[in-house]
């Protein structure tokens, strides 16, 4: 992840924890469940669910371009034993101008 940047008053974060192990479980959690199991092919059932959210971010500097920015999500998820993370960009992928970060070598994802 690049830097986001939210001083100019645009964009902003947030997130919404899911503890489940005892209680019924909301489509949220039903959903990232079924991603779980089959983009891995196993057997999942969540104990606890954090969607966090970055809405209409801008990059870093924001003082350069605050028009361009991104909506991405986290979703980190656990059944005690196995955890999980699933990364979610809005559509059309990253909408920064890489040529005009501070750092060279963009990437989407992980590694």
């Amino acid at each position: 992840w690049d830097n986001a940047d939210f001083s100019r008053g645009v964009g902003t974060t947030f997130y919404q924890e899911f503890p489940t192990l005892n209680t019924a479980k909301p489509p949220f959690v039903r959903d990232v469940e079924a991603k779980v199991r089959r983009y891995l092919r196993s057997s999942y059932s969540a104990a606890w669910t954090l969607k966090i959210t970055w809405e209409k971010a801008p990059a870093y500097a924001a003082r350069t371009d605050s028009r361009r920015t991104i909506t991405y999500q986290a979703i980190l998820t656990t059944d005690g034993f196995r955890s999980y993370v699933l990364m979610l960009y809005q559509e059309g992928g990253m909408q920064w101008d890489y040529t005009r970060l501070a750092a060279t070598n963009v990437l989407i994802g992980y590694t």
